[in-house]
């Protein structure tokens, strides 16, 4: 039998993109998700509710990995009622894999566990490493703690070793994602900088983000928590840069704070996943000998243009097609 990987919340962006990679791979996926909308149709689904042990546990025996992305949308309004569901929802979902893990004859090899890049402070003169990183306040910080304590505290056997992944933001041309929305914005004349403009953006091509998963699940050394994140921080102006000369749109209007905030609410999210900054360096990633693909926004951004949803992702050939200009420093382009 081919090894086993079991993905929660597989019906989610990273959750369709990942059951796809591996079920390309050869793996057995299992796809653990409340329903199956969304769901990419790779591999077996089996059904949950995100807080208490049922007939998925039994796909946890012997796996090969086990991957939670489990927990409500951040795209929203943080209304009172939708922090507790953001919060709650991912602490329960942890607990609840880690009391199944717990009770497994043969417990899975590895348990990676998604977290945020939100989870560290800002600094306005280097970036974050997952070594020496301090952690951040306000809201998602507070998430972001919350759901790695509930990961880092589960009691599982010696056997499973145990990533918390503190991902940036993952890029991939699909519709509603960030990058479907910038490009979008950006070729209706709207892509100038946003609020100071001076915000550092921390991003990982989706290429890159799965391989980056294989490489830790392969690497039995690895273990705590890891930044996935590209080793290229450009800040909020330099990255709406990038997607203008995507679109071949010369011109980007600025977008002031009071105008974010009247575009968040109209579209339903949180001004704060524009105008925070996250610089955030893998150091472990890089010190452990992953090499990134897509190591610069320019040439990430370029090559998703040809790559539109799940299966023009999965269909088009990876190789680096933005020309020398990708590998020069942000500050020559």
């Amino acid at each position: 039998m081919n090894p086993v990987i079991v993905i929660f919340g597989a019906n989610g962006f990273l959750g369709r993109y990942l059951s796809r990679h591996f079920a390309r791979s050869g793996k057995e996926v299992v796809a653990v998700a409340c329903d199956r909308e969304g769901w990419s149709g790779d591999g077996m689904f089996l059904e949950w509710d995100g807080k208490t042990i049922g007939p998925w546990a039994l796909a946890l025996e012997g796996a090969e990995a086990v991957i939670n992305l489990a927990g409500h949308s951040v795209n929203c309004r943080y209304t009172q009622k939708n922090r507790g569901l953001i919060k709650q929802s991912r602490v329960d979902a942890t607990l609840v894999i880690g009391q199944a893990i717990a009770g497994c004859k043969t417990p899975p090899k590895t348990w990676l566990n998604a977290s945020t890049a939100t989870w560290y402070r800002h600094a306005e003169d280097k970036p974050q490493d997952d070594w020496l990183g301090e952690p951040g306040d306000g809201f998602s910080c507070e998430v972001a703690q919350a759901w790695e304590d509930a990961f880092f505290q589960a009691q599982v056997p010696a056997k499973t070793r145990k990533l918390a992944l503190r991902i940036g933001m993952v890029l991939a041309n699909e519709e509603g994602t960030v990058y479907d929305v910038l490009r979008k914005l950006t070729a209706r004349g709207l892509g100038g900088a946003m609020g100071g403009g001076n915000q550092r953006v921390s991003w990982i091509h989706m290429e890159d983000f799965l391989r980056a998963v294989d490489f830790v699940i392969a690497d039995p050394f690895l273990d705590g928590a890891i930044n996935v994140t590209a080793p290229d921080f450009p800040t909020n102006r330099e990255w709406m840069r990038v997607f203008r000369e995507v679109v071949g749109m010369p011109l980007g209007l600025p977008a002031a704070e009071w105008m974010l905030k009247i575009g968040a609410r109209l579209m339903g999210s949180e001004i704060e996943l524009v105008l925070k900054s996250r610089w955030v360096d893998s150091v472990r990633l890089r010190d452990a000998g992953f090499r990134w693909r897509w190591s610069r926004a320019a040439g990430a951004v370029a090559n998703l243009e040809g790559r539109r949803g799940l299966e023009g992702f999965f269909r088009a050939p990876s190789g680096r097609s933005a020309g020398a200009r990708v590998w020069l420093p942000i500050g020559t382009r």
